[in-house]
């Protein structure tokens, strides 16, 4: 019952300072094929099938992926994308578990540098208000935004 009171939507948001500029940035988000370099979820099953498909980048451009349980299976397709200030994905995972939801980076240019947003969010339906008791999805995703900002930065600073 108290599950039903949790919030019909969640997000997760996580910001970081990266020295350089969107350009750069940029182009790492907005090519799914560049983002093995700083996913942290790219390494979680070495077998993972992967497929591109619709444009090279930018708008259109579509990954799945199936792998192992913790890797899941899902697909990204990129909706929406503004040159070196914003990309919008509608992020569908299908297996471990079923949701719909959606990723947006958002680029901010600070003097030389810039402060990179990712979030995602969506709907909470009642499986994942149950979920919500016992642990949120800020803790259960956070981490790992802050990891892939922390790769992203190290390769975007080279």
């Amino acid at each position: 019952m108290f599950a039903a009171t949790k919030p019909g939507a969640f997000r997760v948001e996580r910001t970081r300072n990266i020295q350089a500029p969107p350009e750069r940035i940029f182009d790492l988000i907005n090519d799914f094929h560049r983002w093995g370099l700083w996913s942290p979820w790219e390494k979680l099953d070495p077998m993972m099938k992967r497929t591109f498909a619709g444009a090279e980048s930018g708008k259109g451009a579509v990954y799945e992926w199936a792998g192992h349980s913790k890797a899941g299976q899902g697909r990204m397709e990129i909706t929406g994308s503004v040159p070196s200030s914003k990309v919008t994905i509608k992020l569908d995972f299908l297996k471990p578990f079923e949701a719909h939801n959606t990723a947006e980076f958002t680029l901010d240019r600070q003097g030389s540098a810039t402060n990179v947003t990712w979030a995602t969010f969506g709907p909470q339906v009642y499986m994942a208000k149950v979920m919500s008791v016992f642990v949120s999805m800020d803790s259960l995703i956070g981490k790992d935004f802050e990891a892939g900002l922390s790769n992203m930065k190290a390769i975007a600073e080279k």
